[in-house]
């Protein structure tokens, strides 16, 4: 068995299940479709049967089952292929985005659903298939020389290496589906699906599964050794071709057109930033530094993040204020950082606002001084030393900006929180306002030097008043509380920004 702890389902957005369908194409399944069918039904609550042409009884079997189950079929068999595109349709057709294939023969479980939501949630937009542990199960060698033939050709096709092309147990975001009308009737439509996928950018990404192999007598199969392996020849030529005269150019001009955007996000970092440094030191030479000229000072810091992140070629930046927070009265506020785009994003926020930052930032040559300007400050020191300073901003009207995570999360996902901002706001009395980034982590990665077209979404959420204990009332609380809300909420505007 793999996996013995499976993800709780309630832990999984309410947007992804919700939009979730189990399909399940069916041809002389009459042993386990049912049974299979009934398990699917524990996890999800909308399954799809599609009756592929069925002469053994399959038909009475799933008309017994009544409106529990959606049954599409047809009298004649068109083979898999042509009742996965049916189940697709009609899966559109119900408003569904999302939808699970598994196959009616009882080789998947569907306990194992709740690992291809897991790996849909971490991975947004995606195409999840199941990876079989084909070792020592009792398979004959036609299905294992299909297996690697599909697998070795998959990478051909693709560039890319995937360790089972032939599991049927997959998630398709039903909007990743591209090419519908050239997929072909039988057994390689699975690899055709994943192919076209895979041309089209859309990423594929592979979960371990259990698998189940009666005895070779029990077995129900439709392969047709010679018939089939010749469609899948020919199949595998006319891909092959597509892949050296779409594909690898496609893919060739991605490469050279990250590059240039690369190179121009750096070429205007590399000339922005000392420019920034000098005004402002020209400015407070020529300004006295008063409160009006502080707040002016920061206005214009945020009017030049703003055209920063517009001039980013490619990337598309939009921000979101569903409660209107206008930020009048001072908080805390905390957000999830995963980029160096963060700080840009952060100061288009409001003008008084002030951001705790790290050593290298307030002694960074080229930024530094920036920073020292707009009254940032390190926190090397720790946060009880920084008290003073920030009782100070916080009494001139400021908000003070603090990412609780600490350093940039690699994978995106929402790190551990440290308690220093709500430490902040308990010793200053003031609220806390949640503002979450998205997509900034896949503009610009951390550990990577190189640009990505995307869309960065900036959220702020509902403020969260001083008194409010919904949160939890101790530090330690509110830092545990907030950690698992930002966990789930972050995951909710991940699967809803992947279908926007």
């Amino acid at each position: 068995m793999i996996k013995e702890n499976l993800p709780d389902m309630t832990t999984f957005p309410k947007s992804l299940i919700e939009n979730v369908c189990v399909i399940i194409p069916t041809y002389n399944n009459a042993g386990t479709v049912v049974s299979v069918a009934e398990k699917a039904l524990e996890y999800l609550p909308t399954v799809i049967v599609v009756n592929d042409g069925s002469t053994d009884g399959t038909e009475k079997l799933l008309a017994d089952m009544g409106n529990r189950i959606t049954v599409a079929g047809y009298t004649r068999n068109r083979g898999k292929g042509h009742a996965l595109t049916v189940g697709f349709k009609k899966a559109k057709e119900l408003g569904f985005k999302y939808a699970i294939t598994i196959d009616a023969d009882g080789q998947h479980k569907p306990e194992d659903i709740p690992l291809l939501l897991k790996a849909e949630v971490d991975n947004p937009g995606a195409i999840i298939i199941g990876s079989r542990d084909l070792e020592g199960k009792d398979m004959s060698k036609g299905s294992i020389f299909a297996n690697k033939f599909s697998n070795f050709w998959f990478t051909v096709q693709t560039g890319l290496n995937l360790p089972d092309t032939q599991t049927g147990y997959r998630l398709y975001p039903l909007e990743k589906l591209h090419w519908t009308g050239l997929i072909t009737s039988r057994y390689e439509s699975e690899l055709e699906f994943l192919v076209f996928a895979q041309w089209n950018n859309t990423c594929i990404v592979s979960v371990p599964i259990n698998v189940y192999y009666p005895p070779q007598e029990e077995r129900v199969s439709h392969f047709r050794p010679a018939y089939d392996f010749t469609r899948i020849t020919i199949l595998n030529t006319c891909l092959c071709f597509g892949a050296m005269l779409y594909a690898y150019p496609r893919k060739l001009l991605r490469l050279l057109k990250t590059f240039i955007y690369t190179l121009y996000a750096l070429i205007v970092f590399l000339i922005g930033t000392p420019l920034m440094t000098l005004f402002s030191h020209i400015y407070f030479i020529m300004f006295r530094k008063s409160a009006k000229s502080k707040l002016r000072y920061h206005k214009i810091l945020g009017g030049i993040s703003k055209a920063m992140l517009k001039i980013f070629p490619g990337v598309r930046t939009r921000k979101k204020n569903p409660h209107g927070e206008n930020f009048d009265k001072p908080a805390v506020i905390i957000c999830n950082h995963q980029s160096q785009l963060d700080l840009l994003c952060a100061m288009t926020l409001t003008p008084k606002m002030v951001i705790l930052t790290k050593d290298w930032v307030w002694n960074n040559p080229l930024f530094g001084r920036i920073a020292r300007y707009a009254d940032y400050y390190p926190v090397s020191n720790g946060i009880d030393n920084c008290m003073q300073h920030l009782k100070k901003v916080a009494a001139e009207g400021y908000s003070i900006l603090v990412f609780p995570e600490g350093t940039r999360s690699a994978d995106c996902n929402i790190q551990r929180f440290h308690k220093g901002a709500f430490h902040i706001a308990e010793e200053l009395g003031l609220d806390i306002v949640p503002v979450f980034i998205h997509g900034a982590g896949h503009v610009l990665q951390k550990n990577r030097y190189h640009l990505r077209t995307g869309r960065i979404t900036v959220e702020i959420d509902k403020r969260v008043t001083a008194d409010n204990d919904t949160f939890g009332s101790s530090v330690k609380e509110r830092r545990r509380s907030f950690e698992q809300y930002y966990r789930q909420k972050y995951n909710e505007i991940k699967i809803s920004e992947s279908h926007e």
